[in-house]
């Protein structure tokens, strides 16, 4: 969630900072704030609200927010910091970076201490005076206590006392030319410049300064100096760390033309499934998984159930993937909500294939179901879109969506990325296990092949035809989707894509479900979706549409080209192209994106940071 940039080398640092801080706005935010070290002093200045009004306070011209100095020259070593709330009320005191007593050391924090509680009441009985209600400040006067002329040494002794999930960076008045960084479970990534040095939460952060990129690994320490950084693990032995470019220019984080990130976004999606299944379908009779560096495809040997573990948007993926998987490969499969999963007592054990699906690979509660997952004997794969994230390293195997930067809090390319990959797999399963022919997998195969292009013919003008439909039903203060079979998992998705980024009250059910209770709900002023797309069930889908329009409602459906049986029973249609069954679900999310998209302008929302959410969930 919070956003982590820290820099230090010869450049003015306020500038690099803010820049830095705007990068990572997507990952959602409520304060921010910034300290920065130059002539002896340190000036903190911290802000509620968005980074205008940091970058007001910086200049001194905005109310409520607070500085603790003033540098008589631009400073060249500093920490920033975007906050989402957790432990203690959105508030400037609350507002990273935070600092001990004497204000020598400032911290900016990510993450949770879950022991903060007992080191607090510590601290205060050993002189310490504390400015806020959060978790995060105790790292601060940990180290101030703990210090003895060696930052980097006093972070690791600091470490060992820190229960919970967090990354912090640190820094000192008595070491002025020193940042450390250090991570539990949340990301860190540290960034190489000639004789300047970046860390933060995520590489946007500094991808306008370098593309040089070393990865932080899960209870290490780093130390940075200008041009100069030194990765250590929990004993203190120097690791050898490579560096690596990485392939995302500026004009990746950027809107590219379109009025939003998540319009672009959507619009990118025929591209993502693309880098997602080309080189895994390029036989063109089959599908291979294998990758030299990251999955051996043994690991489907002997699987005998799959159970996908997720969150949010992810879970619905999960829920595709049980369809595929029973439909073609024949195996049980469960689905799981990550957070509650990891605190039942699973029935997991030798046997079973557990998937942990999470866009940034650094969920928290997904990575706990996979780690409870693992000590139980199961085999554990992650499926993420992010290179070297923590998921990726607490697992037996990976596969990458390949999906792209994605920006929008709410989740579209990576979404449609990851169903293609639970297909992938799916496929692949049915491969080993025998239980499609060869033929019927060349078939499957060419079709997944066909969706990049059909993706973009559903695009084609559908922007237009969905904002007409969104001018009938904006003002609706409630929506029902349903679907059944496949469909269910779509209508999950389109209902909770209009609950995110519109603020509308939204349920959705599978369809059958209708007279046991959502039913009651409705009244000539309803909008019920219906995803009526080609399925061995379609007639029965019909039939609840029927039964929701006796009751009043207005019904927009997303049917199948070619197919006319659906438009009858309906006020509005949006077809999508013909392909496999299995497969149109895919197609379907994308108009049910737009229309919340739409639907959220037209109420003069921003539909890239939606309220109370963040891009990277990395707390329970």
């Amino acid at each position: 969630m919070c956003g982590i940039i820290g820099y230090v080398g010869s450049r003015p640092a306020e500038e690099i900072l803010l820049s830095g801080l705007r990068k990572l706005e997507y990952r959602g935010y409520d304060s921010a704030g910034l300290s920065l070290i130059g002539d002896g002093e340190i000036r903190s200045v911290r802000a509620v609200g968005n980074l205008d009004r940091l970058e007001a306070a910086l200049a001194g011209d905005a109310a409520g927010a607070t500085a603790t100095a003033t540098l008589a020259r631009p400073a060249t070593i500093g920490i920033g910091h975007t906050r989402w709330a957790t432990h203690g009320r959105v508030s400037e005191a609350n507002a990273h970076p935070h600092y001990d007593s004497a204000n020598r050391v400032h911290v900016v924090v990510n993450g949770i201490v879950e022991n903060y509680m007992a080191l607090r009441e510590r601290l205060v009985s050993e002189g310490a005076s504390f400015s806020s209600e959060t978790d995060a400040e105790v790292i601060a006067h940990l180290i101030a206590s703990a210090y003895r002329d060696d930052l980097a040494g006093t972070v690791a002794r600091v470490l060992t006392e820190l229960d919970g999930y967090f990354a912090f960076v640190a820094m000192t008045l008595d070491e002025p030319d020193v940042l450390v960084g250090a991570r539990r479970e949340c990301p860190l990534v540290v960034g190489r410049g000639a004789d300047e040095s970046f860390i933060a939460s995520a590489v946007p952060a500094f991808l306008a300064h370098t593309r040089s990129v070393q990865l932080v690994e899960n209870g290490e320490i780093v130390v940075l100096r200008a041009g100069e950084v030194e990765i250590r693990d929990g004993a203190g032995e120097t690791m050898l760390r490579e560096i690596v470019e990485v392939d995302w220019d500026e004009e990746t984080a950027e809107k590219g033309g379109y009025e939003t990130f998540m319009l672009k976004e959507i619009h990118e999606q025929a591209d993502a499934v693309a880098e997602t299944i080309s080189d895994r379908t390029a036989r063109g009779d089959g599908v291979d998984l294998a990758d030299p560096l990251c999955f051996d495809e043994a690991l489907l040997d002997g699987v005998q159930r799959v159970v996908f573990v997720a969150c949010g948007t992810a879970y619905h993926a999960g829920l595709m993937g049980r369809y595929a998987i029973e439909d073609w490969a024949g195996l049980p499969v469960e689905v799981d909500v990550a957070s509650e999963y990891r605190y039942r007592n699973p029935i997991v054990g030798p046997g079973d294939l557990v998937v942990g699906i999470s866009q940034s690979g650094e969920t928290a509660d997904t990575l706990g179901a996979m780690r409870v997952a693992r000590e139980r004997g199961a085999r554990v794969i992650a499926l993420t879109n992010v290179m070297g994230s923590q998921a990726t390293r607490e697992c037996d195997g990976v596969l990458y969506t390949r999906a792209g930067l994605e920006i929008g809090v709410a989740a579209t390319k990576t979404f449609v990325a990851q169903l293609a990959l639970v297909y992938l797999l799916a496929l692949r399963l049915a491969a080993l296990r025998g239980s499609l022919s060869a033929a019927r997998i060349g078939e499957l195969v060419a079709a997944m092949r066909q969706l990049p292009q059909l993706i973009d013919e559903l695009l084609d003008g559908l922007d237009a035809r969905v904002d007409a439909i969104a001018e009938w039903c904006w003002q609706a203060d409630f929506f029902l989707y349903i679907g059944r079979h496949a469909g269910v998992p779509i209508a999950l998705e389109g209902a909770l894509k209009l609950k995110e980024i519109s603020y509308v009250s939204t349920d959705a059910y599978a369809a059958g479900e209708m007279k046991h209770g959502p039913i009651a709900m409705l009244d000539e002023r309803t909008p019920v979706v219906a995803v009526a797309t080609s399925s061995p069930v379609l007639a029965k889908v019909i039939n609840n549409i029927d039964e929701v329009r006796a009751r009043g409602a207005k019904v927009i459906a997303i049917t199948t080209a070619g197919d006319d049986t659906v438009a009858p029973h309906v006020e509005d249609t949006i077809a999508v192209p013909a392909t496999e069954p299995m497969l149109e679900p895919l197609l379907a999310v994308i108009p049910l994106q737009l229309l919340a998209y739409r639907i959220a302008m037209r109420r003069a929302l921003n539909p890239d940071q939606p309220r109370n959410l963040a891009k990277t969930v990395t707390v329970e």
